[in-house]
């Protein structure tokens, strides 16, 4: 009789959603990966993304050490929503879809397109907030 090593558990997945894609769900896919440390997989996209990430929302972020200048702008697919078990939209209303059967989580946000930096704070340390109770749910300790 072989003993066989116990099959290695999935990683919770979450998959943050906004109109553009910009900013927002980029400063929330950010926040997930510098604090669970890579114990969640962490997917952004948008229903019409914009061209390039928002550079006030980079410079908020940077402020708190977090680099989001590689979280370019996705599409929102039906593959990213079926390989994540939480879905989340951030303050787009009827311009995101709905997906039954999924922990669909609406986060109202205010929009950090073209607002100053003074704005976009505030902004940031919301969903910083809400991100920290994401992981709680989650059951993954943050590791800052």
């Amino acid at each position: 009789m072989s003993v066989t090593e116990p099959a290695e558990s999935a990683k919770p997945s979450a998959l943050f959603v906004c109109v553009h894609n910009a900013g927002r769900s980029q400063m929330a896919a950010g926040f997930l990966r510098a604090l669970s440390g890579g114990a969640v997989e962490v997917r952004s996209a948008g229903s019409m993304p914009a061209e390039m990430i928002n550079p006030t929302a980079v410079e908020a972020m940077l402020e708190k050490g977090i680099d989001i200048r590689g979280e370019k702008p996705k599409v929102l697919s039906n593959e990213a929503v079926e390989a994540s078990d939480v879905v989340i939209t951030m303050g787009c209303g009827d311009a995101c879809p709905y997906y039954p059967g999924k922990n669909y989580q609406d986060w109202e946000l205010s929009d950090p397109a073209g607002q100053g930096i003074e704005a976009v704070r505030p902004i940031r340390d919301e969903i910083e907030r809400r991100v920290r109770g994401l992981l709680t749910e989650l059951g993954v300790q943050p590791v800052s």
